[in-house]
């Protein structure tokens, strides 16, 4: 009889049905452990210079400051100060970035004396003339996006996860981003942006990464193809700088026309 009792709970066992983990289950569960790796920094500050080129391959580059401050429980804040060449020095860009809801986003524009709030409809637009939008500037939270695994492939030697992020944001010039990651740092090698026809708009690749604090992963450099005007932009990182002290009085509106 125990013999029979066996067979019943085997047989009980193998008809109950297992649930695959569906392909927008397993997006968002490498999403939320990339999140997850890059949680901790506190804050860092970096120096930047951004070298665009046109379709004719004429250069033009700008140099810039970046202080970024962790927030618990919600996105990033940011600013970016330009101080090279003279006709952009003292810009700077403010971020509140959000898990849920619109960006906060303000320029100061030195020429004009004044803050420039950017409004919901113009973040798809052009940060500062190069292939950046606004949307691409702030801290990319988990919140912002829905997402679906396509694939593992090799990307430039190294396996990656291949899925799409759809944004959440209506006002978001893209429809979907299709993201390279790689399976054994979490950095993200390459994006593809599609535009809101569904078309190819840009790629980004990301390349010269270096390890800080012995966790976080950050790119050396950044470019950005835009493949339907043939202008790009590099943005080349150094200097970075972990644990500086900073805190949230670092990052308001003031703070923005003190910039120097």
């Amino acid at each position: 009889m125990k013999h029979f009792y066996t067979f019943l709970i085997i047989t009980s066992l193998l008809a109950t049905p297992v649930f695959a983990e569906t392909p927008e289950e397993k997006g968002l569960a490498i999403a939320k452990e990339d999140d997850k790796r890059d949680n901790g920094f506190k804050d860092f500050t970096a120096n930047m210079v951004m070298l665009l080129k046109n379709k004719q391959g004429e250069e033009s580059s700008r140099h810039i400051r970046n202080k970024t401050l962790e927030v618990e429980g919600d996105g990033d804040k940011s600013i970016s100060i330009f101080d090279r060449p003279r006709d952009v020095k003292g810009t700077a860009l403010l971020n509140f970035t959000h898990k849920v809801g619109t960006d906060d986003q303000w320029l100061f524009l030195p020429a004009l004396k004044r803050v420039k709030r950017i409004s919901s409809a113009n973040k798809s637009g052009s940060f500062m003339g190069s292939e950046f939008a606004y949307e691409d500037v702030t801290s990319q939270e988990v919140e912002k996006y829905n997402y679906k695994w396509i694939r593992d492939e090799e990307y430039k030697g190294e396996l990656s996860f291949v899925f799409e992020r759809y944004p959440v944001y209506k006002n978001s010039g893209y429809t979907r981003q299709v993201v390279w990651l790689d399976q054994k740092d979490y950095k993200i090698l390459r994006i593809e942006f599609f535009d809101r026809k569904n078309s190819p708009l840009k790629t980004l690749t990301q390349s010269d990464f270096k390890q800080y604090l012995d966790k976080f992963w950050y790119p050396g450099k950044m470019h950005m193809e835009n493949h339907q005007t043939g202008k790009s932009t590099l943005l080349t990182w150094t200097n970075y700088k972990f644990h500086n002290g900073l805190s949230d009085k670092d990052f308001n509106k003031n703070s923005l026309k003190r910039a120097r």
